[in-house]
């Protein structure tokens, strides 16, 4: 029987997973086809139970729903629970459809894709303290990554997460600011970019280190204000196009127990981006 996914959000047009997903089923010979479904909020109740009603093997799930789809699923997933958002849906066994959330793992696979595991030792600046921030950072976590600092405007948010993931220190931008040189690793989640035509980053990189990994979860554009700065300081840049491939990669496992090509992928995505 054909298998059918989907991803739901409100806007979802601009979407480039059900391009991904269809392709990945053409190359591994998947029945199975992925559809966009614009779903306003004030909907997600009906849509979630439609989705359900109509056999759904499973579905990614973007803004603005993450957090409003937790109390529609019939089971979460222990990191989901902990992350309190949820970005893919699976149909079990039983019936029931289980929440998980791949971004901040998808994010992981890209950082190690680029710079291997070597550097899970160093510190590690985690710039902002969003619902991305929060994914990545239990993420880290999660795959050996102990040294994390997270910084925000907010103090309060970057607190919160810390206490959550029961490490991490939290600062300010402008304590982050004066020490940017004792960090290996910046992983920048803020939406910083041009404002009426003028750089607008959370704060000044002056004290950038040469020898640096700067990463943005940012991937249209490929080359983000952050990481344009970061290169130009000599760092190697790393954009959110490996952490959008293999969240969705991570997802396809889950649904169809097998990891898809995600080298090609990247590849040609960043052909279609440039």
């Amino acid at each position: 029987m054909k298998k059918w996914f989907a991803v739901i959000g409100d806007p979802i047009s601009h979407s480039k997973s059900p391009a991904m997903h269809n392709a990945w089923y053409t190359e591994m010979d998947v029945d199975a086809t992925y559809i966009p479904i614009r779903v306003e909020p004030a909907n997600l109740r009906e849509a979630v139970a439609s989705l359900k009603l109509l056999g759904a093997s499973g579905w990614n799930v973007t803004i603005p729903h993450k957090e409003a789809i937790i109390p529609l699923l019939d089971e979460l997933d222990e990191q989901a629970a902990k992350m309190g958002a949820v970005n893919t849906v699976v149909k079990m066994a039983d019936g029931k459809y289980k929440g998980y959330n791949t971004d901040g793992a998808g994010f992981v696979r890209s950082l190690e894709d680029a710079v291997g595991t070597v550097h899970r030792d160093k510190p590690i600046l985690l710039i902002g303290a969003g619902g991305a921030a929060r994914g990545i950072a239990f993420a880290l976590l999660a795959g050996g990554y102990r040294n994390i600092t997270i910084a925000n405007r907010t103090v309060m948010k970057a607190e919160a997460i810390c206490e959550e993931l029961g490490t991490g220190q939290a600062v300010s931008l402008v304590e982050a600011e004066n020490k940017l040189h004792q960090f290996a690793i910046f992983i920048q989640t803020t939406p910083a970019g041009m404002a009426n035509g003028t750089l607008n980053l959370p704060f000044s990189l002056e004290k950038f280190p040469q020898d640096a990994i700067a990463a943005d979860i940012v991937y249209n554009p490929l080359m983000t204000p952050f990481l344009q700065a970061a290169e130009e300081k000599g760092a190697t840049i790393i954009n959110g196009l490996g952490m959008f491939v293999h969240q969705g990669a991570i997802a396809y496992n889950y649904w169809l127990g097998h990891y898809p090509n995600t080298s090609n992928t990247i590849i040609e995505l960043t052909a279609q981006l440039k």
